[in-house]
């Protein structure tokens, strides 16, 4: 039995949620660091889930040991116009987070990110698919002058102009134990004990957020009403500069190194050598884009929008960043190819 919500949704009565295939939501990037949460937090609600998985991806799943088992598996890319529209089809919300800012060159994310997101639209507008929600970042816009913003920006246009409801979520930088931010940092203090090049004088401030927080401000975003065609900021509970996330890091691993301030483009040329003669880099030039200036949101935006507070940042760190055995990661990421397939 289906009813209709205030925004225009269809709302399955039915006794079962899972019976329902109105309800079901389709995750993209869902074997990402931010997607396995995501797909994590669905399952353990009850709600039925559906991934869209490149073929390599789709091989090794996160979620084998989960009590609610694995989702949906749709095989296929976001440029493959069957996969897609298998995976849409019956689906009421999509979670939009497949992304090439960790790997990619400028043409990988322009593929991933604007084409991609450009086909999942317009595939989804011929399924009736009632709403999409992505995950951008503080200060995306289609002006900006450094690449990830700029390619951000563009694919917030497109998803605001799809004819879809939306939600767009700009945050700062997600961090937790699987993270290729706050973790790379460790990674290069590892790599190097006596010091670490440190873009600028470390003046850009950061608004870090926890990765269980920021999945549960995604999973609100479901229920919100008052989330439905907006832009919403957030962030951690505290700002943070980056010679003070610096310092942080090495005060919670008890790796203490020197501090040596670069120009940012000094090591933008450095990253494109490393990027040329390795298969992955652990600082990449989106890494250093993130850096380049303020990226701020309100402090109580989280809990305005959402009604939680998040997490200190060096109190999460603690958690698991002292257990992290860095050296083994190095070369594991190092050597490791980029993703195919996309």
């Amino acid at each position: 039995m289906l009813g209709c919500d205030s925004a225009g949704y269809y709302i399955c009565h039915a006794p079962n949620k899972e019976e329902c295939p109105f309800n079901m939501i389709l995750v993209t990037g869902a074997v990402g660091f931010v997607g396995r949460y995501v797909v994590r937090q669905l399952m353990a609600e009850g709600l039925p889930v559906r991934c869209l998985l490149p073929e390599y991806q789709s091989r090794r799943l996160p979620w084998h040991d989960e009590p609610g088992g694995v989702p949906e598996i749709v095989v296929g890319t976001l440029l493959d116009d069957e996969a897609v529209f298998k995976a849409v089809t019956g689906v009421h919300t999509i979670i939009h987070l497949a992304s090439a800012q960790w790997w990619g060159r400028q043409r990988d994310l322009e593929r991933v990110e604007i084409a991609g997101t450009r086909n999942l639209i317009a595939i989804a507008r011929s399924a009736r698919v009632g709403r999409i929600i992505t995950l951008s970042h503080l200060g995306a816009t289609p002006a900006s002058a450094y690449l990830l913003h700029r390619i951000k920006g563009q694919v917030e246009e497109v998803v605001r102009n799809s004819g879809l409801a939306y939600t767009i979520l700009r945050s700062g930088v997600i961090f937790g134990e699987e993270d290729v931010f706050i973790n790379h940092i460790a990674l290069m203090m590892r790599i190097n004990p006596f010091f670490f090049l440190m873009p600028g004088q470390g003046e850009s401030v950061l608004h870090p957020i926890y990765i269980d927080d920021m999945v549960k401000a995604i999973a609100r975003c479901l229920e919100s009403i008052d989330a439905v065609d907006k832009t919403l900021e957030i962030g951690g509970l505290e700002y943070v500069t980056l010679e003070d996330l610096l310092y942080t890091v090495m005060r919670v691993t008890g790796m203490q190194r020197f501090l040596i301030p670069v120009p940012p483009y000094l090591l933008r040329w450095i990253t494109i050598v490393y990027d040329r003669l390795l298969p992955r880099t652990l600082m990449t030039p989106q890494w250093l884009d993130i850096l380049a200036t303020n990226r701020t949101a309100g402090l109580s935006n989280t809990y305005d929008y959402f009604r939680f507070q998040p997490r200190r940042f060096e109190d999460t760190l603690l958690t698991y960043l002292p257990r992290q055995r860095h050296f083994w990661r190095v070369l594991r990421h190092t050597f490791r190819r980029r993703p195919r397939g996309l």
